[in-house]
């Protein structure tokens, strides 16, 4: 992992982040599984009324894709299982990954949890999570003279 160096001129807070977030994922990894599995990437974005999350996830059957909210963090747990492995395959390369799935993204918004859709297309997983409504409400402070 590399350093960043800082300049007291120009400073770019996010600057280089996706470079530190592919360096802490190689580093955290071995072969491509950390403790707890494959992590997938994901991308999270807001349309009008809700937060989008998708995460490509070729080959996975959607019977094995587990999927939860808690205290505003989505949980994504899959499984991808072979069933057939052959031993007298000689790999030059293995690239294609098979086993456990497992992400957890804190949500950047408040969402209704009982709301949320799923959908499997293509490889693609969709999550609509829809935004909480923020109901602003007004209290009167009484200020009293002494």
């Amino acid at each position: 992992m590399s350093l960043i160096k800082w300049s007291p001129f120009f400073f770019e807070p996010f600057e280089g982040t996706e470079q530190l977030m592919q360096e802490m994922r190689s580093s955290l990894t071995s072969n491509g599984k950390s403790a707890g599995g494959l992590i997938p990437l994901v991308d999270v974005y807001e349309v009008q009324d809700a937060l989008m999350v998708e995460a490509p996830m070729p080959g996975i059957d959607p019977n094995n894709i587990e999927l939860s909210i808690d205290q505003g963090v989505l949980s994504i747990k899959a499984t991808n299982e072979r069933k057939t492995e052959i031993d007298e395959k000689t790999y030059y390369r293995k690239e294609v990954r098979h086993g456990t799935v497992y992400r957890q993204i804190a949500l950047p918004s408040p969402v209704q949890e009982d709301a949320a859709e799923a959908n499997y297309e293509n490889g693609v997983l969709k999550i609509r999570l829809p935004k909480r409504s923020a109901s602003a409400k007004a209290i009167k402070v009484e200020i009293k003279k002494s």
